[in-house]
């Protein structure tokens, strides 16, 4: 059902690329209730063909958070125009907060990643129905299609594809299409599929701006797979941000700041403590089947999600010499197995 007519008025920010543009406004009701003084709304950019829209079968299956005051709201969209609107207490996502060197900033995010990783959890632990399964969430779709050369691609893809095939070889390639086949149908014990989020990441995380909840904004990329690629797809933005971002490589070095690695522990530190009902384990108790994530899956998916943000971008934004650097960069990921994503004594 689309959302009825709102008068959005000028955007607070706006902000986009050829897969998605997102325009932030100020609710028209100012947020009453504790709803979200905000309005995101995201629709589909110039180079993606269709509206997007959140997929039934998961919509069905994403948890109401709202009595849950610690975990992060599931801001689920609904149709507006040709995009979705999400209501969020926050202007600006985690990754904008990230830029910010203030030590406050840090912490306002280290909270806003706790919060996302209860609501993960909480989503994790609901249970698929009978039936055919949700898709798997389609960032991992794009990367296969990619990777294994089975798509139309845009010219600075395929440029990107060639360029790989030559860094890379076709050694680290094939892992990585195995490393995507398992995080959507595993075939090892002890790795359900459950419902996933798609695209968990500091883009689509919305901290409150004063009072409110910390939002994660949900919608078109909900899926269903392995519960480590949402860790993976969280945890490999902060892999890149600690690789990309010079305030974040002084920040390991700098008293007061918090770095990569401490929010990498609040997140995960987070979804382990967070035991939920539907997982059928007390809080903090990794069960007789092991623990309650697979931390090499976890740095492999990782691995897959800061690929995805390659192909992303050379698909969506054209070419950059800048993306010969992110192929050594990969290279390097992929022979680690994305373990930087996941810091020792953590799982």
């Amino acid at each position: 059902m689309a959302t009825p007519a709102l008068d959005l008025g000028v955007p607070v920010a706006e902000y986009g690329t050829g897969l998605q543009v997102t325009r932030v406004h100020r609710a028209p009701d100012g947020g009453l209730g504790g709803t979200g003084a905000f309005l995101w709304w995201h629709g589909p950019g110039p180079r993606r063909v269709g509206a997007l829209r959140v997929p039934a079968r998961s919509a069905a299956l994403v948890p109401d958070l709202g009595p849950v005051v610690t975990a992060a709201l599931l801001a689920t969209g609904t149709p507006y125009g040709d995009g979705l609107l999400h209501r969020a207490a926050g202007s600006a996502s985690a990754a904008a907060w990230l830029r910010d060197p203030r030590p406050q900033a840090g912490r306002l995010v280290a909270h806003s990643l706790a919060a996302a990783a209860r609501a993960l959890r909480a989503l994790h632990g609901v249970p698929l129905p009978q039936g055919p399964q949700p898709p798997p969430p389609p960032g991992v779709r794009r990367l296969r299609e990619w990777a294994a050369g089975t798509g139309p691609l845009a010219p600075a893809a395929a440029r990107l594809r060639r360029r790989a095939r030559e860094v890379w070889g076709g050694d680290r390639t094939e892992r990585l299409l195995g490393w995507a086949d398992d995080a959507v149908r595993p075939s090892g014990p002890g790795a359900p599929v459950v419902p996933l989020h798609g695209w968990a990441s500091t883009g689509s995380l919305v901290p409150p701006r004063s009072r409110g909840r910390v939002a994660l904004l949900t919608g078109e990329d909900l899926g269903a797979g392995r519960r480590e690629l949402d860790l993976g797809w969280m945890l490999g933005d902060l892999v890149e941000l600690a690789w990309s971002s010079p305030l974040h490589r002084a920040a390991a070095e700098s008293a007061g700041l918090l770095s990569v690695t401490d929010l990498q522990r609040v997140f995960l530190g987070a979804y382990e403590a967070d035991g939920s009902e539907g997982d059928g384990r007390e809080r903090g108790d990794h069960g007789p089947a092991g623990p309650v994530y697979d931390p090499v899956v976890v740095g492999r998916c990782a691995v897959l999600r800061v690929v995805t943000h390659m192909r992303d971008f050379a698909t969506y934004c054209e070419w950059s010499d800048e993306l010969l650097d992110y192929l050594a960069f990969t290279a390097e990921l992929i022979d680690e197995e994305g373990r930087r994503a996941v810091p020792r004594g953590v799982s």
